[in-house]
């Protein structure tokens, strides 16, 4: 707003001047719009000793030298003025009273220039005065805006016209102003030099939707066509607003990514896009993108956008999750355990959504768990069942991963019931199966003949270990007779365990018991047996005895009545041999063992053998017979 005075500078330079000396007060500048009219204000002076009768004026146009021939405007001697005057200036003030006031009318834009006076006292006595008003035409109203409009700070806006034509007045009012605010008009004011101004005011609170507004002022002049507008853009600052920014973003690992963030703000923001406190990119402009290639999980997270100018500040956050197939799972946990112990195990990954985890043992599920990134496995008491590899798988929708791990429990030895001795012709052999871990130490114990035997004398120990299982199997050669007891036990930091063996195959170990010497008697009774059927049969065919009557037994010959000259003393001797044979004074070749066969074939292979030798005895018979 500019403060006006009601006394002009220029009078009160008058009153203090006189003293006699030449000199002259107009405004320097003066406007006015075309087609009105402006009266300039002048005021001169000179020496009071010259006392002239009369007093006249010249004005000029443009220069203020006679001798260049310039334009007169007003002339009070002659009358006689350049024709662009012509009937377009007058005298207001009173020459006589130092008033050299001049009026133009009918104002056109050639008119607009520089305007001097010329003081004429008669004679020698005139003098032209080096002060001059510059009149503007103008065909706007003047529109004044702060330098500085603030969104949220109540701002005046002003409209001003020139009121320095005493024959038309202005009025003015304001174009689209609505929503802004009603105007106020102060009237006519009067300005430092002299010359008036109508004046409108508009006071206001803008918003950034104000930037940028058209604002007008239109002055009219009553009872005329006149009609002038003006017109001013509102510049308002105001600090930045984000308004264009990406949701959350979620993006296949491998891939690219882009960010945007727009804001609008006056005067431009400078944009910065940052993560956990680093610059990433920034530049002062409306957007700014932020392009990741190939993104990682290691850019998943929240970035953030930034924008700021001299008025404030604003910022928004987005957050990038990089989706993943799981990585390869880790496993932490008690991976060795004695039998009863608890054990817990935590399988974990990462991966992006969490994943479906699940530990299995043999295809069996034992536990899982959903969108989870930890699965933990409690095994409260463990057996030797527990014992064994397991699968930790991990998946989710981009891919499946998955980890093995070995669990060992510890416990003593089990003898299986599948440990057994069983013989074959003159051998026997002693299977004691272990289950145990760690692996035990396996030995044979025969009471009766105060021996042991453990897996170092490899002549008649072989051992087999297959995961938790060990094989032992115990050789005896020679053993005709029946073969001793036969205790079994394994032993580890655990514990022991003991387990008479028992024996399999009774029908086999009969044949060898007998031995050769016992095959021949047996043989020659069975002869002798037949041969009586058959003569018995003989004598029934040729004559039948009345006196014989169903009630009556037939002779029956007993094994114990037949006798082999020679056999027994044979047979004595085969078993006093046997029985001087000591188990530790074998010595020999370790037997050949197949394992590709079960433990109880052994005693299927005697009964065979057993059926075997009697078809032949059978047939051998029949022979003789015929």
């Amino acid at each position: 707003m500019i403060f006006l005075t009601t006394l002009p500078l220029f009078w009160i330079m008058i009153s203090a001047s006189r003293g006699g000396h030449w000199g002259a007060w107009m405004p320097s500048s003066i406007s006015a719009f075309e087609g009105t009219c402006v009266s300039i204000p002048c005021r001169f002076d000179f020496p009071d000793e010259l006392r002239p009768a009369v007093v006249h004026g010249v004005w000029y146009f443009n220069s203020p030298y006679p001798k260049n021939y310039p334009p007169v405007v007003f002339k009070s001697r002659t009358q006689v003025v350049h024709e662009s005057f012509q009937g377009r200036s007058r005298l207001l003030g009173d020459l006589g009273l130092r008033n050299c006031t001049l009026l133009l009318s009918s104002l056109s834009p050639e008119l607009g220039g520089k305007y001097y006076f010329r003081g004429d006292l008669g004679g020698y006595n005139q003098y032209t005065f080096s002060e001059h008003s510059v009149l503007d035409i103008i065909n706007t109203p003047n529109i004044v805006v702060p330098p500085e409009v603030v969104a949220g700070s109540e701002v005046e806006v002003s409209c001003m016209v020139p009121d320095n034509c005493p024959e038309l007045r202005p009025e003015l009012s304001w174009l689209g102003h609505e929503g802004l605010g009603e105007p106020a008009v102060l009237g006519r004011l009067r300005e430092d030099e002299g010359t008036w101004v109508q004046v409108s005011l508009l006071h206001f609170v803008p918003t950034r939707e104000a930037n940028g507004h058209r604002l007008g002022c239109q002055a009219s002049f009553p009872n005329t066509t006149l009609l002038f507008e003006g017109y001013a853009s509102l510049d308002v600052k105001y600090p930045p607003v984000i308004v264009e920014m990406n949701a959350s973003v979620e993006a296949i690992e491998g891939s690219h990514v882009s960010l945007l963030c727009g804001a609008d703000s006056n005067p431009l923001p400078l944009l910065t896009w940052m993560r956990d406190g680093s610059v990433l990119r920034e530049a002062v402009a409306e957007s700014l993108f932020l392009d990741l290639e190939e993104v990682t999980p290691a850019e998943d997270g929240v970035y953030a956008c930034l924008a700021e100018n001299a008025y404030g500040q604003d910022n928004r956050t987005v957050g990038l999750s990089v989706m993943y197939a799981p990585r390869k799972p880790t496993v932490n946990g008690t991976m060795v355990a004695v039998e009863g112990e608890t054990v817990s195990i935590l399988c974990s990954t990462r991966s992006n959504p969490d994943p479906i985890l699940t530990i299995f043992k043999e295809k069996q599920i034992l536990a899982t768990v959903i969108y989870e990134s930890e699965l933990q496995l409690e095994l409260p008491a463990v057996t030797p069942e527990d014992d064994g590899e397991y699968w930790c798988v991990a998946e989710n929708q981009y891919g499946q991963r998955a980890t093995t791990f070995n669990l060992s429990v510890e416990f003593a030895p089990v003898i299986l019931l599948e440990s057994h001795c069983a013989a074959a012709r003159d051998t026997v052999q002693c299977l004691c199966v272990v289950k145990s871990n760690p692996e035990p130490s396996v030995a044979f114990e025969l009471p009766s003949r105060n021996v042991t035997v453990n897996e170092t004398e490899r002549e008649f120990v072989y051992s087999e270990r297959s995961g938790l299982l060990l094989t032992s199997i115990l050789t005896l050669r020679g053993q005709a007779q029946a073969p001793p007891r036969v205790i079994c036990t394994a032993r580890n930091l655990y514990g022991s365990k003991s387990l008479e063996l028992p024996f399999q195959g009774a029908h086999r170990l009969m044949w060898a018991k007998i031995g050769p010497v016992g095959a021949v008697v047996a043989f020659a009774i069975l002869i002798a047996i037949v041969c009586y059927i058959t003569q018995t049969r003989r004598k029934k065919n040729v004559t039948e005895s009345p006196s014989f009557s169903a009630g009556d037994n037939p002779p029956v010959l007993f094994s114990s009545d037949f006798r082999i000259s020679g056999a027994p003393e044979k047979y004595e001797s085969e078993r006093r041999l046997g029985s001087e044979r000591r188990l530790l004074g074998l010595r020999g070749e370790p037997p050949e063992l197949d394992l590709s066969y079960s433990h109880s074939d052994l005693g299927k292979r005697a009964t065979k053998d057993s059926y075997t030798l009697t078809e032949e005895l059978a047939e051998y018979a029949e022979i003789r017979v015929k």
